[in-house]
């Protein structure tokens, strides 16, 4: 028989289990399949975002901790190992419907992934999303193949090998950097056809046609392709062998060495203005030149060979010095650049420090040193020509000594090497006549323009000393007689 006091008990134990089965019925929502607000997720490094709303009920039944998040399966829409790639921060979805915006991973590739919606307080799981196409692409732009060459050519028989190039010439976005991308190769039916031939990087052609690739994205595939390349069968006789200049041609060697390219063989031979290049065996050739380049492409049991007349932008220049100049202290070197450059600046260099003011293009130089000067086109192709030159002192030959040396030493180093009279014999009176002999009386020098340069060539001295008379006559018939000893 119950007490009262066992009958409360039991009354409040019954109240109790009430609350908790209430409350256990409230904790359940149901989450409708979501609804994709795309028809298929093509990202890129710029966009990224994509939305899906749902529905839940009821309202009522969410934990103020509850978090919504957006589940994505693999590309065969199997969630065994599904990605969380989007969750709400507690709290923030209350009401229905709801509309959530989130990104895809960096790793999608496929054409069959599905999304669903979780829930965690209470714990819930909607139906998945129909199927769509999702690819992130972190290369979306036109890229080259074969290096631009737009004709190949294989022997009957062999075949021809194209790839896509990596990383290419100029601003070629090789899809090659990008290690989880695949790519797709067609061959053309017609101008606006084309069939699938292959996957991979490269393609081993067998059969005439205009082939080109396609990165691998797809549905979400757009403007991630290459050029197109024409290959041809050669049954007899020399193939047609196409050679692009990677600077274009006109080129502007303002952007540095232009790449001349040529299809794939076996071997290579280029040629400059009909002289063969050489060391210039290879499929690619690098210049800063003019002229008529051709190639001879060894195919193996056939060849190829081709021809572009290569012209470069560059302005024509001249300067009007040697390399080297001499000069005395005291009697500046005037030096000119002669072009026909746009909107030339001229610079001017001493050692290599810029000369301030110095910006025409005619230059005083007028002190010893190594000088270089530029001239630069500044509209149109933009390029710097570069003159080198020194600036030396040169040697006095009419310095001016007080009185006729009686000894001297031809022994080459410099110094009193040569005979050097007054100036008076030779500068101011040039009807002079100097006569040497040597002591047996015979002539070995005589002249009326002497420039201070005996000896001119080996004495042959048959003794260490060897004595030589000199008789100098003026204008006015005054003579100076002495003897020269030339020391050995």
């Amino acid at each position: 028989m119950l007490t009262p006091t066992n009958l409360k008990r039991l009354f409040f134990g019954l109240c109790l289990f009430a609350t908790m089965l209430q409350q256990s019925l409230n904790a359940q929502i149901v989450i409708g399949t979501p609804n994709l607000g795309f028809s298929q997720a093509c990202a890129n490094e710029s966009f990224n975002s994509f939305s899906t709303t749902f529905i839940f009920s009821p309202e009522a039944g969410l934990y103020p901790s509850n978090k919504f998040s957006i589940e994505m399966s693999d590309s065969d829409g199997d969630f065994t190992n599904a990605v969380v790639i989007y969750s709400s921060t507690p709290g923030s979805i209350t009401t229905s419907p709801a509309t959530l915006n989130f990104p895809i991973p960096e790793t999608a590739a496929g054409e069959n992934y599905k999304i669903r919606i979780t829930s965690s307080a209470p714990v819930a799981t909607s139906s998945s999303s129909v199927s769509f196409a999702a690819y992130y692409k972190p290369q979306d732009s036109p890229f080259s193949i074969n290096h631009l060459v737009s004709t190949g050519a294989f022997c009957t028989g062999g075949s021809y090998l194209l790839s896509i190039d990596n990383p290419g010439t100029g601003n070629n976005d090789s899809p090659l950097l990008y290690p989880n991308l695949t790519f797709k190769w067609y061959k053309e039916t017609s101008p606006t056809t084309f069939v699938f031939v292959a996957d991979g990087p490269t393609l081993d052609v067998t059969t005439d046609g205009t082939y080109f690739a396609r990165t691998n994205y797809g549905s979400c595939t757009s403007d991630s392709f290459s050029n197109r390349v024409t290959i041809s069968e050669v049954t007899s006789g020399v193939a047609n062998a196409t050679i692009v200049s990677s600077l274009g041609n006109p080129y502007c060697p303002g952007q540095g060495t232009t790449t001349l390219s040529t299809f794939v063989g076996n071997s290579y031979q280029w040629f400059k203005d009909g002289n063969s290049i050489e060391g210039a065996t290879s499929q690619m050739l690098q210049t800063n030149e003019s002229g008529t380049f051709t190639v001879q492409v060894d195919l193996g049991d056939c060849s190829a060979s081709g021809s572009i007349e290569l012209v470069s932008e560059s302005f024509e220049s001249s300067i009007d010095v040697d390399d080297v100049v001499e000069t005395l202290e005291g009697y500046p070197i005037e030096v000119t650049i002669t072009d026909n450059a746009q909107a030339p600046e001229y610079s001017w260099y001493l050692d290599g420090v810029l000369i301030p003011g110095a910006t025409a293009a005619t230059f005083e130089a007028e002190e010893f040193g190594d000088y270089t000067a530029t001239v630069s086109e500044t509209t149109g192709c933009l390029v710097t020509v570069e003159y080198n030159f020194t600036v030396e002192e040169s040697v006095n030959f009419f310095p001016d000594v007080e009185k006729i040396p009686n000894v001297i030493s031809p022994n080459g180093d410099g110094i009193n090497d040569t005979w050097i009279i007054p100036q008076i014999y030779h500068t101011n009176d040039a009807n002079t006549e100097v006569l040497i002999m040597d002591n047996k009386g015979n002539v070995v020098l005589k002249t009326v323009s002497y420039q201070n340069n005996w000896p001119e060539v080996d004495l042959n001295l048959s003794s260490v000393n060897q004595v030589y008379y000199y008789v100098i006559t003026t204008e006015d018939n005054k003579t100076k007689k002495g003897s020269i000893t030339v020391v050995k």
